[in-house]
């Protein structure tokens, strides 16, 4: 299952054709599905034993179509509802990791047409609360720039996070099966991150392991295994973090779909123990067994 409505669907359907491909050098008798309002439908129609679950952002990872297949009968890849409501809502998640002691940039909340807070010191991030793939994501450094962000994240959402900027290297945890993986040290071309840096081939580097203190290493494996028992993962998850000069490692969020195209990080860590992709999708659909 792929495609999908969200924002990210061109992404989604990359992820799905690899999967799909896999599976076909595999020789498994698969189906490819792009998700929209029809389907249930299609799902019947095709009489489905197992749904591979390869939707990214709203409507995928947010846990409604989890709730469709709960209610159909059918099992699915993955994490379930609550993992990836809870996870998609950026909100939601650092309230989880504050509760549970795990360091988060501080953040305020605000809906649409609120009056908006003062910022004292640049520079801040500005995102939606519930999107992926850094859409509508802004690293505002100075005033003049704060409006323009805000709007550009409610063009995604009815809600966005203004957060503490954290200065560091980027890093990612992805956890399989509850054991988390290689540390990657991400090192983009641009300013951060990004959309680009994510899924155009070259914008970014990916370290492993990452080239980060032994302490450090260890503080976000332990945060990234905690953090997929917390919001009750299943199979996988992939948690990303800034560790900052003083050696502090802060989670900024936790992703249950993690992506699965050619300049994936999930296929990085998992090929870094030994796994090629077909034998990672194929390990991923243990979990609908």
């Amino acid at each position: 299952m792929y495609g999908g409505r969200s924002s990210e669907r061109d992404i989604s359907i990359a992820s799905g054709t690899a999967v799909l491909n896999a599976f076909k050098k595999l020789s498994v008798n698969v189906c490819g599905i792009d998700v929209d309002r029809n389907v249930a439908e299609k799902i019947k129609k095709e009489k489905i034993d197992i749904a591979y679950v390869a939707l990214h952002g709203r409507f995928g990872e947010d846990g409604t179509i989890q709730g469709m297949l709960e209610i159909l009968g059918v099992p699915y890849t993955g994490c379930g509802v609550f993992a990836c409501s809870a996870s998609m809502n950026k909100d939601t998640s650092k309230k989880l990791f504050q509760y549970e002691n795990i360091l988060t940039p501080e953040w305020k909340t605000l809906k649409k047409f609120e009056v908006l807070p003062e910022v004292k010191k640049y520079p801040v991030v500005v995102k939606p609360v519930s999107q992926g793939s850094t859409i509508g994501v802004t690293i505002v450094k100075k005033t003049s720039q704060f409006t323009d962000a805000v709007r550009e994240a409610f063009k995604y959402d009815k809600e966005m996070i203004l957060e503490q900027f954290i200065r560091g290297k980027e890093i990612t945890v992805n956890v399989l099966y509850g054991n988390a993986l290689p540390v990657i040290e991400i090192v983009p071309k641009g300013e951060f991150y990004d959309f680009k840096s994510k899924y155009q081939e070259g914008c970014s580097k990916h370290i492993i392991p990452a080239g980060i203190s032994n302490k450090a290493y260890k503080t976000a494996q332990n945060y990234a295994e905690k953090i997929y028992k917390v919001f009750k993962c299943k199979a996988i998850s992939r948690v990303d973090m800034i560790v900052d000069n003083g050696d502090n490692v802060w989670v900024l969020e936790n992703n249950t779909i993690p992506g699965m195209t050619i300049t994936s990080l999930l296929p990085d860590a998992a090929k870094a123990v030994g796994y090629d992709f077909e034998s990672l999708v194929l390990k991923i659909v243990e979990s609908a067994l």
